[in-house]
């Protein structure tokens, strides 16, 4: 069942566990879900990036992605060779 819980005691708590307190001790303490606190507290944080910050990130990943597929190539180079020379050995 849903109880509005007053504005002073939410941002009480937020502050509180802000400073490093934990949120379960507080969810007891007034009756309320753990994660009830921990939705207001995702909803508090607003992550601020700049446009130069994000295009860093975006070129960042993709060359990232680059290096995988590279090495991922590699390795598939390198099984087949294996597998070529255990045929060879064979016959």
């Amino acid at each position: 069942m849903f109880k509005p819980i007053a504005k002073e005691i939410k941002e009480e708590i937020l502050a509180k566990i802000k400073e490093g307190q934990k949120a379960p001790a507080f969810a007891s303490q007034y009756g309320i879900s753990a994660k009830t606190i921990y939705t207001w507290l995702s909803k508090t944080v607003i992550p601020e990036i700049s446009f130069a910050k994000h295009q860093r990130l975006k070129k960042e990943n993709e060359e990232l992605k680059r290096i995988i597929g590279m090495m991922a190539l590699d390795l598939e180079q390198e099984k087949k060779k294996n597998t070529f020379a255990r045929q060879q050995i064979k016959n």
